[in-house]
């Protein structure tokens, strides 16, 4: 599934509703009526949110692992915890719940991004910190050192 393309700058009101813009809830499409899940951030203060059937393959790849062997089961009660299934209202807006409002950081302005495999949301001051604090020069030689060697042109 392709995210939508951009980052979406919402507000949280007083009850935890965020207003998922137009364009993004257009480019979502169907998906966008499957319902979502919350999640707090792996790596940073943001909060992590996948659409139904993309949560369901991440799920599918945990239940791979061996579970008899406590570091699978541990990373799979790690990641999956705080999760929680969240549905757009019928005004367009998710209702996040108060722990992970907590969780994530967030305030009033939340910047709604995208990954490609998920997308994020952040306080929006807290997002323009993680975005530059990675230069100019760090960025590039971690594009050249992941992506150096791959020829998009035959993609």
């Amino acid at each position: 599934m392709s995210y939508p393309i951009g980052q979406y700058h919402c507000k949280l009101d007083a009850k935890g509703r965020l207003m998922v813009p137009a364009d993004c809830k257009d480019q979502l499409g169907d998906l966008a009526n499957e319902g979502f899940v919350l999640r707090p951030g792996l790596f940073s203060q943001c909060l992590e949110l996948y659409t139904m059937s993309d949560w369901m393959r991440t799920q599918d790849k945990l239940k791979s692992l061996n579970q008899f062997v406590r570091s699978n089961v541990e990373l799979v009660r790690k990641y999956n915890a705080g999760a929680k299934l969240v549905r757009l209202d019928s005004t367009g807006r998710l209702l996040i719940p108060k722990n992970l409002i907590d969780e994530g950081g967030l305030q009033k302005e939340v910047i709604l991004t995208s990954l490609t495999v998920k997308m994020e949301l952040w306080d929006a001051d807290a997002y323009q910190t993680e975005i530059n604090r990675i230069d100019e020069t760090e960025f590039e030689k971690m594009a050249t050192e992941k992506l150096g060697n791959i020829n998009f042109a035959n993609d």
